[in-house]
């Protein structure tokens, strides 16, 4: 969700209501702010007003990066657009070519991306799998063709596809 507070757009990560002892309850929730990225962690009261912020959204695919800015194609009438690696954050690590996302848009200014929950990507650096490994808690770390490294079972191998989870950064299943 994104929340308009002080003025700012920030996005909530993470909320939990506390009622401690004989005190009033709160609400303390962890979000990130828009407009400069830092994670902050505010203790909000019953009185405090929070204004849901209304983003549009727009679903684009994603063609490619020159190293400044990345590309996007709106799905609907074809229009292109860049937005730059500080307005995505860690969501470059997950854009592949071809890839269908949703861009945020807020008063008609792009604010973020919102990723699928799992994307296929291919292993393009790994040890070699063992013969036999069969302990299931045992991980390589694997680099994905976008350069995130991904802690992967021992029997995958490099030019292999397998799926990632989005929102953590972890290894789901073989594609």
């Amino acid at each position: 969700m994104v929340i308009k507070y002080n003025n700012e757009l920030y996005t909530v990560f993470s909320v939990s209501h506390r009622t401690p002892g004989n005190l009033r309850g709160f609400v303390q929730a962890r979000m990130r702010s828009l407009k400069s990225g830092t994670m902050m962690e505010n203790r909000f009261s019953s009185e405090d007003k929070v204004e849901k912020a209304i983003l549009d959204e727009i679903e684009m695919e994603y063609l490619y990066d020159d190293g400044e800015y990345f590309y996007f194609m709106n799905t609907e009438n074809y229009e292109q657009m860049h937005l730059t690696k500080e307005l995505l954050g860690d969501a470059t690590n997950y854009l592949i070519p071809q890839l269908k996302v949703k861009v945020e848009f807020y008063e008609g200014k792009p604010m973020g991306v919102e990723l699928p929950a799992s994307v296929e990507m291919t292993v393009v650096e790994t040890e070699p799998g063992m013969r036999g490994a069969t302990v299931s808690n045992v991980t390589k770390p694997a680099k994905m063709e976008t350069g995130l490294v991904v802690q992967v079972p021992p029997f995958i191998n490099e030019g292999q596809k397998i799926r990632v989870n989005t929102d953590e950064g972890t290894y789901a299943e073989r594609a």
